[in-house]
């Protein structure tokens, strides 16, 4: 069975200019292209499609994407890691609009605020067996003893300082900036600075978690989200920091 690629816009919610490029970026060839020019996609097509967008919907740039299906051929595998990620980040968004909800009816109430409820699906703590198998027990341990110790606005200023990291990159990678330009090395230096809250990060460190950015789709979107290429641009920079001053 196959499809045109009209029939496939309509039902992926998207349009046939899209799946055209798409095709000349290389990630979705049509299984055939009939006399009259039309591009028909098959079953395997429709499902490499559904990656494609879920990938987008995750925040991946397109040649980030390409480094993805290129890396994941067995299909079954790459969709249950979708899956997966789908899920995590529906029980997160749970969490965040029982939060919302809980600050908004306290506050139209006159309640005390607890700052556990506030940022409850904000927390680092989804990450502590990762951030343990990466860098070691010790190293989750004193983050997760640090973040505790802030108060309410304290952790609200620290993740308001990354935002507006991500937001200048975003707009360092609009003006076209290089990764090792002085503007983009201050941003590199802001970065590694907002990273050195409990110890100066090693220069290993910086440099895997700069590639994390972009291997990662639950951390790509945090900057990609500010444009296109932005993950790869922090990325590019704080290697190049890390190799200049660590």
């Amino acid at each position: 069975m196959e499809w045109s690629i009209q029939e496939i816009a309509k039902k992926a919610g998207t349009t046939s200019r899209t799946l055209r490029h798409y095709g000349e970026r290389g990630l979705l060839e049509p299984s055939r292209i009939g006399a009259n020019g039309y591009r028909y996609y098959d079953q395997a097509a429709l499902v490499r499609l559904q990656r494609i967008l879920l990938l987008r919907e995750l925040g991946l740039s397109l040649p980030a994407i390409a480094e993805v299906l290129a890396g994941q051929r067995d299909t079954s595998a790459a969709l249950r890691t979708h899956l997966a990620l789908l899920e995590q980040e529906r029980e997160r968004i749970g969490r965040v609009i029982a939060s919302v909800r809980t600050t908004l009816l306290k506050t139209e109430n006159g309640e005390e605020l607890m700052a556990e409820e506030v940022f409850d699906g904000f927390d680092h703590t989804a990450y502590e067996e990762e951030v343990g198998e990466r860098w070691g027990r010790e190293a989750y341990e004193k983050g997760d003893r640090w973040w505790r110790s802030l108060d309410a606005a304290q952790k609200k200023a620290f993740m308001d300082e990354q935002a507006g990291i991500a937001r200048d990159f975003g707009q360092a990678r609009r003006d076209g900036l290089a990764a090792g330009s002085d503007e983009v090395q201050a941003l590199a230096r802001r970065q590694v600075a907002w990273l050195s809250t409990t110890a100066a990060p090693s220069k290993e460190y910086v440099i895997g978690l700069g590639r994390m950015y972009v291997d990662d789709p639950r951390f790509t979107v945090n900057y990609d989200k500010h444009g296109e290429g932005t993950a790869v641009l922090v990325r590019d920079a704080m290697e190049i920091y890390a190799e200049r001053n660590l």
